[in-house]
């Protein structure tokens, strides 16, 4: 099972606000997940990005691949990507 750090939608129309999950690579955008470990509102200045960094990490030294954005959420919260 391939497992990515993504981000899913939730809140109402034209209100976007984005949870970071972990979830399988081939269920949809808002379908299951495993566990949600952050959250992500692009409508505030600044942006507000909250990360869960220890349950993070545990994902990311299991094989848990982020996103492209979610990789630059981490960038912004000051948390290295595993390379």
């Amino acid at each position: 099972m391939a497992v990515r750090v993504r981000l899913t939608r939730v809140g109402s129309r034209k209100n976007p606000i984005w949870r970071v999950v972990v979830a399988d690579q081939r269920s949809p955008r808002d379908g299951r997940v495993i566990e949600t470990i952050g959250r992500y509102n692009a409508q505030t200045e600044p942006s507000e990005v909250e990360l869960d960094e220890a349950r993070l990490r545990h994902w990311l030294d299991r094989g848990a691949q982020p996103t492209d954005t979610v990789r630059r959420l981490m960038r912004i919260s000051g948390i290295s990507s595993p390379s």
